[in-house]
């Protein structure tokens, strides 16, 4: 790992600082994961691009969620 520095508004390092006191994280931690999330996305790996959570069904088993009443 690198250290680095950035410049932020005064009013988002206090919110900052607020999520990490509230989520008991490191700042850094704060910005590392916002950083991933934001501008180091990997390709979608879902269906049809748009989805990349595990499927609940397959398109064969579509009417299922008419089964129960």
């Amino acid at each position: 790992m690198t250290k680095t520095q950035v410049y932020l508004q005064d009013e988002d390092l206090a919110a900052l600082h607020e999520i990490a006191k509230r989520t008991s994280r490191p700042v850094a931690a704060l910005i590392r994961e916002a950083i991933r999330q934001v501008w180091l996305r990997s390709s979608s790996k879902g269906p049809v691009a748009l989805w990349d959570g595990q499927p609940r069904a397959t398109s064969a088993d579509h009417d299922s969620i008419y089964d129960q009443p």
